[in-house]
């Protein structure tokens, strides 16, 4: 079994809550039994989330050797330049790690999303800028930590694709099992 997600903002990727922690978890879903998330959106990111029963598809999704592509919509303060954009292409240092290269892109038109609730902060004197990041990896916080490198923070942080599959009009919080067309997309 393979499903699809919307995690909303403020959902740990997990069904057991942390201790003193104020953000919900996937149990309050009603999810089946059977399933456990394969791989993880912060609790302040939202987007497509996988779920799955079959044992080693964690691996093949998300092990760096497989180059299985996610993409992800960025809001950062600024106007990232093409040099900033080129940066996060060829890659970053975060930490003692230097990311591997990736695709980046600023989006033409802000994305037709649901409003987030909290909304971000909004600041007048400071514009914002949609972008799209496209990883074969995924380190902790690695789409914000990437984006603060090159000196545009992010906002708000929204995963669209993994592999081919798209989130496409599933509502924040709705779920889905796959069908056999699209967890081949997923795994393409």
């Amino acid at each position: 079994m393979l499903l699809a997600l919307h995690k909303p903002f403020g959902v740990l990727s997990q069904f057991t809550p942390e201790p003193g922690s104020r953000w919900r978890t996937l149990a309050d879903f009603r999810l089946p039994g059977n399933v456990y998330a394969l791989g993880r959106l912060d609790a302040d990111s939202e987007g497509l989330l996988l779920l799955g029963d079959e044992a080693g598809l964690n691996s093949r999704l998300l092990d760096p050797k497989h180059a299985h592509r996610r993409e992800y919509w960025a809001q950062v303060e600024g106007a990232p330049t093409d040099p900033a954009l080129a940066q996060l292409s060829h890659g970053v240092k975060i930490g003692d790690y230097v990311t591997l290269p990736a695709r980046a892109r600023r989006l033409a038109q802000p994305p037709d999303l649901p409003p987030r609730n909290p909304p971000i902060r909004v600041r007048k004197t400071v514009p914002d800028t949609w972008i799209s990041l496209e990883l074969i990896e995924g380190k902790n916080r690695q789409v914000r930590r990437m984006t603060a490198a090159v000196g545009h923070p992010t906002l708000r942080l929204v995963r669209v694709r993994i592999g081919n599959f798209e989130l496409g009009t599933l509502a924040p919080g709705a779920w889905r099992e796959l069908t056999e067309i699209e967890r081949a997309a997923v795994l393409a």
